[in-house]
């Protein structure tokens, strides 16, 4: 394996390390959340305020802004040197804090007609539509921050510093979870705390970079321009991939406006299960994307291209090694899992079975939704922003077109069908059009058939032991186990270097303690 495809894992180590512990954190707050606010009209309309907030961080900060970003700043530093780059980003701070303050003040006066936008459905209810304008209200200048966090990412994941970026949405949670139990306890309404809880998260996720920064010698201090040419060049690559770049997520904000008409609870549903879904694909599946951004920008800049195809490669072989089992686990395990994790308080076995189906839906598409991501930041690195956002839009008309159809007859759960469905055929086209302009196999075949069937052979001895509910989670390691041991036995080389990937990890975590 090439250079480069071991500082991808290694980086991906680092990002996994770091997200396991703040989507467990997640957990603990969903599980408080569950507790607290349950599933009716306040849960509604606080994820769906949240939701809009957390689209445009997706959209414009963790997708756009910095998958744009990254092959710009380094670009600069290879070409123009350090301080170029440093005045870049300082230049795109400054633009993104003045574009994002005025959509700011925009959506505070247009509150009401954005609430009708996004969930029409909430018209008919007048008091879960009046909550819903007042938290979209209170939640929406968490953008500011948090997309002023994606810019921070983008520099120390230039930098080969992932870390931070990956630490910050634990402080998002414990804001959260210290909101919720504030209001639960001192007899507040849980959901407007939480609202301003989201707010002290944004800030808290902005000010946790700023020592990692300062140690990687960025400063915020310095020369900076309005008609910065890399800010420029990085709007131009930004403008057309606002789609293309969080298809994802504008399927899930199309679902949450389609669920809207359905009866209420579904859009809790659909939070928790996607909330699941999201564990494998921000622990595993999001960290080889995002280590792999930086080395494929960098590779490209260089002109290495053979060595460009090489780590594509494998971060696709990998990402596909870890999803598909995961698909097959959620799947598996579906009501046992959402049984321990939010069966409590309000949250009552109706609402697990729902759930479960919906987390069924969704599971069918993590493999997909997963690939998409290298395969994103490849055309990316590639500077080509045009097919992807083509490809996007075209997903997008099918999700529309798939939920209109199977929520009819399967309601929440034929939104989270559609998802997955539209996923697949993003990630068809993406893989297909891009191994076409890089005349090579981009997914190892060989290594996709083994992980497919030893996946489908874990997911049928999960389902098989689901009966033992809530015992059958106890063998989720042993399943995790008999995956690699088998894969290792296949010669898969994924298996070997996922076991490097997590030692390395394990390693360095207990050197950092001996050191202390």
């Amino acid at each position: 394996m090439s250079r480069h495809g071991r500082d991808i894992a290694r980086n991906a180590a680092t990002v996994a390390g770091a997200t396991l512990v703040s989507r467990v954190l997640g957990f603990v707050r969903d599980v408080i959340v569950a507790f607290a606010l349950g599933a009716g009209i306040f849960a509604d309309a606080f994820f769906v305020a949240f939701r809009i907030p957390n689209l445009l961080r997706r959209l414009f900060g963790e997708g756009s802004l910095t998958m744009a970003f990254i092959p710009v700043y380094s670009r600069m530093r290879e070409e123009e040197g350090e301080e170029a780059a440093q005045a870049m980003a300082r230049s795109a701070m400054i633009w993104l804090g003045v574009i994002l303050g005025s959509i700011t003040v925009a959506a505070e006066l247009l509150a009401g007609p954005l609430t009708a936008a996004i969930a029409p459905g909430f018209i008919r209810n007048a008091e879960l539509f009046a909550v819903t304008v007042d938290l979209v209200r209170i939640c929406f200048p968490y953008v500011i921050f948090i997309c002023g966090v994606a810019l921070c990412m983008g520099v120390l994941n230039a930098d080969n510093r992932f870390l931070a970026p990956a630490l910050a949405p634990t402080v998002l949670n414990v804001a959260l979870i210290g909101a919720a139990l504030f209001g639960y306890f001192l007899g507040y309404n849980v959901a407007y705390c939480m609202a301003y809880g989201v707010l002290v998260g944004g800030l808290g996720q902005w000010l946790l970079q700023q020592p990692f920064l300062r140690r990687s010698g960025f400063s915020w201090r310095g020369s900076w321009s309005w008609r910065n040419k890399g800010v420029a060049r990085m709007g131009l690559l930004m403008l057309p991939t606002v789609f293309g770049a969080a298809v994802y997520q504008l399927n899930i904000l199309l679902g949450t406006l389609l669920a809207s008409f359905l009866p209420v609870g579904s859009v809790s549903y659909l939070y928790y299960a996607d909330r699941l879904v999201q564990f494998p694909l921000g622990v595993f599946g999001i960290a080889v994307s995002t280590a792999a951004l930086p080395s494929l920008a960098r590779l490209a800049a260089r002109g290495e291209m053979d060595e460009y195809d090489s780590a594509l490669s494998m971060s696709l072989g990998l990402t596909l090694f870890i999803a598909l089992p995961a698909a097959a686990g959620l799947m598996g395990l579906a009501e046992p899992i959402i049984s321990l994790l939010f069966q409590r308080g309000a949250f009552t076995a109706e609402a697990v079975a729902a759930t479960a189906t919906a987390l069924v839906a969704y599971s069918v598409g993590l493999p997909f939704i997963a690939l998409s991501r290298p395969l994103v930041a490849g055309f990316y690195a590639l500077e080509d922003t045009r097919t992807p956002v083509k490809i996007a839009v075209l997903c997008l008309a099918a999700n529309i077109g798939l939920g209109l159809l199977l929520m009819q007859s399967m309601a929440h759960v034929g939104l989270a069908l559609a998802v997955s469905l539209s996923s697949l055929l993003n990630f068809v086209l993406l893989h297909v059009l891009l191994a076409r302009k890089r005349r090579a196999t981009l997914v190892p075949p060989g290594s996709a058939v083994k992980s497919a069937a030893l996946s489908i052979g874990i997911g049928v001895g999960a389902y098989l032991t689901a009966a033992w509910s809530p015992w059958c989670l106890a063998l989720l390691p042993v399943w995790v186990a008999v995956y690699i041991l088998l894969a290792l036995v296949l010669g898969m080389s994924e298996a070997r270097l996922f076991v490097d990937m997590v030692g390395s990890r394990t390693r360095r975590g207990l050197g950092r303690r001996k050191g202390a």
